[in-house]
This record gives C-alpha cells, sequence and structure tokens, in this order.
C-alpha cells in the first residue's frame, strides 16, 4: 500500500507531518539533540533496524536537518551533525516532550528534565505570541489564510 503524500499540500502541519512523522524520526531527533552523530551510536540507543535508520537518516539529511559528514575513509563512515534548520527545530520537540509530560507520563513525572544552560534551572516549553508575548493556546488563535495557501495545489 502505497503512503499518501502530504508534501505538496497547503498546510504547514501536513507538510511538517509527510516528512516528520513517523514513529523512528523524532526519535532519531531526539538522540542528535543528545549530541549523537554517528550511525552505530543511533543504532545502539534506539534500537532500530539498520535499514529503517538508513531511511531516516538520509530522509533528514535530505530534507536539511542533518548534514552528513565523512568522518573516516576506509570503510566509508560518516556523522550526521545537525544543520541550523535541524536546530530550529527544537522548539517544537520540547513542545512535544511538554505536552508528553503532562498527559502521558502514568501520574510518574517527567521522563527527562530540561536544564536552561542560560539560568541554570529546569525548564519547559512555552509556546508564545512572537508580538505580544502572550501565551498561545486552541481558544486564544484563529486560523486565517496566508499568503502560500494560493502558490500550492491540494486539499486544506
Amino acid at each position: 500500500m502505497r503512503r499518501t503524500s502530504f508534501a505538496r499540500w497547503p498546510c504547514s502541519v501536513a507538510r511538517t507531518m509527510d516528512l516528520l512523522g513517523d514513529q523512528w524520526t523524532l526519535l532519531v531527533l531526539r538522540e542528535a539533540y543528545h549530541g549523537v552523530r554517528r550511525f552505530d551510536r543511533f543504532q545502539a540507543s534506539l534500537g532500530i533496524a539498520r535499514n529503517t535508520l538508513t531511511e531516516r537518516l538520509d530522509r533528514l539529511t535530505g530534507a536539511g536537518l542533518l548534514d552528513r559528514v565523512r568522518y573516516q575513509d576506509r570503510p566509508a563512515r560518516y556523522e550526521y551533525p545537525l544543520t541550523e534548520m535541524g536546530r530550529d527545530f527544537f522548539p517544537a520537540l520540547a513542545a512535544i516532550i511538554r505536552w508528553g509530560d503532562t498527559w502521558l507520563d502514568g501520574g510518574a513525572g517527567p521522563f527527562t528534565l530540561l536544564r536552561h544552560a542560560e539560568c541554570g534551572r529546569h525548564t519547559a516549553a512555552e509556546v508564545r505570541c512572537a508580538d505580544c508575548g502572550g501565551t498561545l493556546d486552541a481558544d486564544g488563535v484563529t486560523f486565517e489564510p496566508g499568503p502560500g495557501m494560493s502558490t500550492v495545489e491540494g486539499p486544506s
């Protein structure tokens, strides 16, 4: 069965899920944020099949979230450091972590704590208005067509 592609839909959620929305891709990124850069370390930390990891690393490098840098010639071995685009995704992952810690922890508390290097305190993601700084939530925003809406074909 062929997977439906959302890559051309006029929706940032659909396009992001097309790229990142499977069971392994966000976990590969999570490991990259933990400093993992080499194939064998990704595989060991995730317990992921080699072919699956290869596909996810190819997807993430092809999309520009990870870079592929040779560190050994014989045999050829590569590291996969985060790019600027990959580092820019971190706030979204931090928001997913916060949501999971709130709703899916089974009452045990957070699995991982985030410590803010600047102030030294534990923290969690908050999504705020870029203009006024107010908290964004489902009741406080409306969705309107943006300038990119007319440039792409597909379901809304």
